[in-house]
């Protein structure tokens, strides 16, 4: 039988995870029966109109009253507030959920969205996975697997753009993205999931302390913005501490910038005793360059690499990664225990901002 796949929301977001489930369909990959839901039915039938191909639904509990099967799929396409509650009622319903970006917007919301999907049986996946399994991560995987870094010592996650807010300089008409209320947060929230899904992927740590961490707001005058006052920060920081398996630990210093009056500087780079490593973790083009540092006869060396990407489009991953994770085949789907891991770093940075104490985040043992 075909799969079913059942989308909440039918804005922006749902219509990209739509052309993605198309777009396999048309390459004989993998075929889908698409339903959408919104509270909006206006957007519903906008939505219709662009995949004709889509059944509508007035309301989660009319779509979501036939029989579940084993492998369908409920895509949680809404703003973050609405999260927790669509994902557990889908779950609760027998299905797999595939959450957009960020999970939900506090620990104790995540922590009840897996719960749910321990007691059903069922994948919880969040859509942060949209830069994972990229060949430059990969290598520096390898590179750290090899130990040819030597003891990790630091490593720096810098993104600090000078004005790219959600909500006012890209995608403006969406200013839900700047309510606290309905967003959860600012750029932490929203570009944040991107950062530490890639940070885990490639480092694999089973706890991580956030020791300190503060958030900004920098004023910056554009006529979106002066229109109506926004109460989430668009510049933070914070001081993080990883623990590895083996027992080895070290800080990372995190910094994501989506407003500053500052230069613009991404620096994403690991120090080791034997060398160091810089990569990019995006990769929007065809290909992304690592660069490795070294010693030789006391003479430091400098080794720039060009790795092809030949991996889905950014926007396609999450549903083809989870879908494959459903299916029971080897996924970079971001699911279970490590989503919800992942979520809690997040919320530990804004708790240890707002307390000023440190926080810890540790990796449970999936069950």
């Amino acid at each position: 039988m075909v799969q079913r796949i059942y989308m909440v929301g039918a804005g922006a977001i749902a219509r990209l995870h739509a052309k993605a489930i198309r777009k396999e369909a048309e390459a004989g990959q993998a075929a889908a029966e698409l339903h959408v839901t919104d509270s909006n039915p206006a957007a519903v039938a906008d939505f219709v109109r662009q995949f004709p191909e889509a059944v509508p639904h007035g309301d989660l509990e009319t779509m979501l009253a036939e029989p579940a099967r084993d492998d369908d799929i409920v895509i949680v396409a809404t703003p973050p507030v609405a999260h927790a509650e669509i994902a557990c009622r889908a779950l609760a319903s027998g299905r797999h959920v595939l959450c957009e970006k960020p999970l939900a917007v506090s620990r104790e919301e995540a922590a009840r969205m897996l719960s749910a999907a321990r007691k059903a049986n069922r994948l919880l996946g969040c859509c942060s996975s949209r830069f994972a399994g990229l060949p430059t991560t990969g290598r520096v995987k390898e590179l750290l697997a090899r130990g040819e870094l030597g003891r990790i010592y630091q490593m720096n996650w810098i993104q600090r753009r000078r004005r790219a807010r959600s909500g006012v300089e890209y995608q403006p008409e969406s200013r839900w993205f700047l309510r606290r209320e309905i967003s959860g947060g600012g750029t932490l929230m929203d570009w944040g999931p991107y950062d530490i899904a890639a940070m885990t992927e490639t480092l694999q740590p089973v706890r991580v302390d956030v020791l300190h961490a503060w958030t900004a707001n920098p004023r910056a005058d554009h006529p979106v913005a002066l229109a109506a006052p926004f109460d989430v920060e668009q510049h933070v920081g914070a001081l993080l501490q990883f623990h590895l398996a083996d027992g080895s630990r070290f800080p990372v210093r995190y910094e994501r910038a989506a407003c500053c009056h500052g230069e613009e500087r991404t620096v994403t780079e690991i120090e080791g005793t034997e060398g160091a490593v810089s990569w990019d973790w995006l990769i929007f083009g065809e290909d992304g360059e690592l660069v490795r540092f070294g010693d030789e006869g006391g003479e430091p060396v400098r080794e720039t690499s060009r790795l092809a990407d030949a991996t889905p489009d950014m926007m396609d991953k999450p549903i083809v990664y989870f879908r494959r994770a459903v299916a029971g085949l080897p996924s970079l789907a971001i699911v279970g225990e490590q989503a919800v891991f992942n979520f809690g770093i997040l919320a530990a940075i804004y708790d240890c901002a707002r307390t000023g104490e440190a926080q810890s985040v540790e990796l449970e043992e999936p069950r």
